[in-house]
């Protein structure tokens, strides 16, 4: 079902072929930022679907518009982008 969904609305499927888990290593990466900068520090609990949004949702901005990288030149990912 799922399959007949993206074809009718022209939707590429990016899946990796068996053999190829490379693939997967950019989002495997940030996944891992992701939960160890901001999930495994917090002890409380989350008590709804709303704050884990927040959360990702604020963390994205922080990755893509705050956080440097070496490999950048010591920039962000949007002013890396932005030279």
């Amino acid at each position: 079902e799922f399959y007949e969904v993206a074809r009718k609305k022209n939707v590429i499927r990016s899946m990796s072929r068996k053999g190829t888990p490379s693939d997967n290593a950019p989002i495997e990466s940030f996944h891992s930022s992701l939960k160890s900068e901001t999930f495994y520090i917090n002890k409380e609990p989350i008590g709804s679907n709303n704050i884990v949004i927040d959360i990702v949702e604020n963390y994205i901005t922080f990755w893509n518009n705050k956080r440097i990288l070496t490999k950048l030149g010591h920039l962000s990912p949007v002013d890396y982008r932005k030279r």
